[in-house]
């Protein structure tokens, strides 16, 4: 089983073609993606190995492993990066609002409470001085798919996420007035930074939503497809080669997947003995790794 999030998410959108395309590509594979309520539940069920795979943000990858909030999780290792994702506000195109600093005491749908956006809200508004749930109206939702209409109507300001291709930013996107991205300045990326070092700056090309003319930078960091660290090695070996093989075809059904490649994972991996034995050993053999 592949645990994804919430119903209209991001990591929905992309466990099913993942699984479909790698199915395919290996028929000794049978991948099943079930929505869960995202990365806070699939890291610990992982851990406890309730679920073989799972999609799960690279802040709660960083704070499972790294223990925050609990005992450092052992039982995670990655099977392959899937796309970079920065945290950022989408207003509609028509709204008053143009910095991070205008949305303050504002509502603002932050996304699923258990989701990992939630997680890097609460980073990134930390390294700005601010509290997510306390220096804004913060709306937390039952799933991601709530959001949009929340926005398009006015009950809210703005909505948090990020990604290529998010699902509710494609919505707010498409809804008549089109939508408008609102993400850290230049200078406001430095102050997080300097507090969160683990957040790496990142850039959202032009054209990764409809109307959107220019680049957006911001900070966020690469989530994985993560396994139990019991899945055996030929099993994390198939999928790695399917990956690999599959690439292109995942990429025809999900654009944001062109960046789901071995070569992204090895640089993504916040060390390489958490990359699964079975991945290490097909990435040895195609040359990644000597």
């Amino acid at each position: 089983m592949l645990g994804t999030a919430t119903p209209g998410g991001g990591f929905p959108a992309y466990g099913w073609p993942y699984a479909e395309v790698l199915n395919a590509t290996d028929p000794t594979l049978a991948i099943e993606p079930i929505n869960t309520k995202g990365s806070t539940e699939n890291a610990p069920r992982l851990e406890k190995g309730d679920l073989d795979l799972g999609l799960v943000t690279g802040e709660v990858t960083y704070e499972a492993i790294s223990g925050i909030g609990g005992r450092k999780a052992k039982n995670l290792r990655i099977i392959n990066a899937t796309y970079s994702q920065a945290g950022m506000f989408m207003v509609k195109a028509d709204s008053p609002y143009r910095s991070v600093s205008d949305l303050k005491g504002k509502p603002v749908v932050w996304g699923a409470g258990t989701s990992g956006f939630i997680v890097l809200a609460r980073y990134v508004m930390d390294g700005l001085g601010l509290d997510f749930r306390k220096d804004f109206q913060a709306i937390l939702l039952e799933k991601a798919g709530d959001g949009p209409p929340m926005v398009l109507d006015g009950r809210a300001a703005a909505m948090w996420g990020g990604g290529v291709g998010w699902p509710p930013f494609m919505a707010i996107a498409k809804g008549p007035a089109g939508g408008r991205f609102i993400a850290p300045s230049a200078e406001e990326i430095r102050r997080i930074q300097a507090k969160h070092s683990f957040l790496k700056q990142t850039t959202m090309p032009p054209g990764s939503y409809p109307g959107q003319g220019g680049p957006v930078n911001s900070v966020g960091s690469w989530p994985f497809v993560l396994a139990r660290a019991s899945l055996p090695d030929d099993v994390a070996y198939r999928l790695a080669r399917a990956l690999h093989k599959g690439q292109g075809a995942l990429s025809t059904k999900l654009d944001q997947a062109r960046e789901s490649t071995l070569e992204n994972t090895l640089a993504a991996a916040p060390a390489r003995d958490l990359i699964h034995p079975g991945v290490l050993k097909y990435m040895r053999e195609i040359g990644l790794l000597k």
